[in-house]
């Protein structure tokens, strides 16, 4: 069956006398419910600039692993993170009415990643990013939602110019400002021996995939990874928050869907 090990480390940084990162998960107690309802893991990074990044990044998460603990079993991860992301933006939008909040501004990115069997699905709003490592090699699997790298798809600028522009990290989509949101979703088949690592920004923005997959592929414990992870981050800038979730995947389900529903492949 999936067997799944994760660790996670976030940090203020050099700059920040707050931290606006938060990250979830929810981790199913036996057997079964790793069958019926899978592992979710989550990332969110408040809008620096606006008045309660940290309000809005908790809520996001809160919500999400909510959502996902409460959810019927066997509902199919693809069309469940996008609705439970949908849910924390409008908890993120509502925060803004209540009388507390009142004419306050506010607004998170989110990256989340829910396993099953033998897959992962990655749902994301922002620039907050999911890796895949494995063999060694990092890849990005999320885009980020930034002005900049539209201006990429378009042939605008390169990737090399990203890094060094004013406007990389100007958001075109965030939770929060809008009632409703459109997260990016993706499909993947996980392998045993895979990592998956959700970081935001102040973790991303100063390392390479190649770094990353360095740092990610030492036999260390996985919480001394993700704190390395950060470190090095935080020790070549450190103007932003930085936080990192690992997660280690030890081995898989492999099954078949009928019906819509998953049935066990012979071994």
């Amino acid at each position: 069956m999936l067997d799944v090990q994760f660790g996670q480390a976030t940090d203020f940084g050099k700059v920040r006398t707050n931290n606006e990162d938060a990250m979830g998960s929810f981790i199913p107690s036996s057997r079964q419910m790793s069958r019926s309802h899978g592992y979710l893991f989550a990332v969110a990074d408040g809008v620096g600039g606006l008045d309660l990044g940290e309000v809005a990044s908790a809520t996001a998460i809160s919500v999400l692993t909510e959502g996902f603990a409460n959810a019927q079993a066997g509902t199919m991860l693809v069309s469940l993170l996008p609705r439970l992301i949908q849910h924390a933006n409008a908890a993120v939008h509502d925060c803004t009415l209540a009388p507390q909040y009142r004419g306050k501004r506010m607004a998170t990115t989110l990256v989340a990643c829910a396993l099953r069997h033998d897959q992962a699905i990655v749902s994301h709003v922002g620039d907050s990013r999911c890796y895949l490592v494995r063999n060694g090699q990092a890849k990005q699997i999320t885009q980020d939602h930034t002005w900049v790298n539209e201006q990429r798809k378009l042939g605008l600028i390169s990737t090399s110019e990203i890094a060094a522009s004013d406007s990389r990290h100007v958001l075109i989509r965030s939770l929060g400002p809008e009632m409703f949101i459109s997260p990016d979703t993706t499909a993947l088949t996980l392998q045993a021996g895979d990592v998956l690592v959700l970081s935001t920004d102040g973790v991303h923005d100063e390392m390479s995939e190649r770094a990353i997959a360095g740092i990610v592929s030492q036999k260390k414990s996985l919480d001394e990874i993700a704190r390395e992870l950060v470190a090095r981050a935080v020790e070549i800038d450190g103007s932003d928050n930085a936080t990192a979730q690992v997660i280690h995947v030890r081995s898989v389900e492999q099954v078949g869907m009928y019906r819509g529903r998953p049935y066990r492949l012979p071994s």
